[in-house]
C-alpha cells in the first residue's frame, strides 16, 4: 500500500505555489514528473488514489481538488501509471476543477467529469 506520509508530503510539496496562485509551477510539477518504470505488482491506482484522499482529511487546512489531483497524478506517474491531470471549466455559473485521468478514466473524482467541465489542460 501506497505510504500516507508520501502522499501527505506530496501535498506539502504543492503548498507553497498554491498560496502564490503559481498554477505554472504546479503544472510544470506534474508534467515533468516521469512516469516510474517499475510497475509495483501490490500498487493499484486506487490504492494511490485512496491514499491521496486520507492524507488530504488529515491535511492541516483544507485542500482544493488543484493540489488533490497534482499530488495524486506525481505519486501516480512515479508508480508506473501514465496519469494525467486535467482542469475543466464550466461556463454558467463559472467554475473550474481539476481531476486525475488514468487511459482515458477519471481515477479520482466522479467518471463523468469531462462531462460537466470542458477541459481546458492536460499535463
Amino acid at each position: 500500500m501506497v505510504n500516507l506520509w508520501r502522499a501527505y508530503w506530496e501535498l506539502l510539496i504543492l503548498e507553497y505555489p498554491l498560496l502564490r496562485q503559481n498554477f505554472a509551477a504546479i503544472y510544470k510539477r506534474v508534467q515533468n514528473t516521469r512516469v516510474g518504470t517499475l510497475h509495483p505488482q501490490d500498487v493499484t491506482a486506487d490504492q494511490i488514489c485512496r491514499a491521496v484522499d486520507l492524507a488530504a482529511a488529515l491535511y492541516f487546512k483544507q485542500s482544493l481538488c488543484l493540489q488533490r489531483s497534482a499530488a495524486a497524478a506525481c505519486l501516480l506517474k512515479r508508480f508506473g501509471f501514465p496519469a494525467e491531470m486535467v482542469v475543466g471549466v464550466q461556463q454558467v455559473p463559472f467554475l473550474a476543477h481539476a481531476w486525475v485521468e488514468l487511459d482515458g478514466r477519471v481515477v479520482n473524482d466522479k467518471p463523468y467529469m469531462s462531462d460537466i467541465y470542458m477541459v481546458l489542460s492536460r499535463c
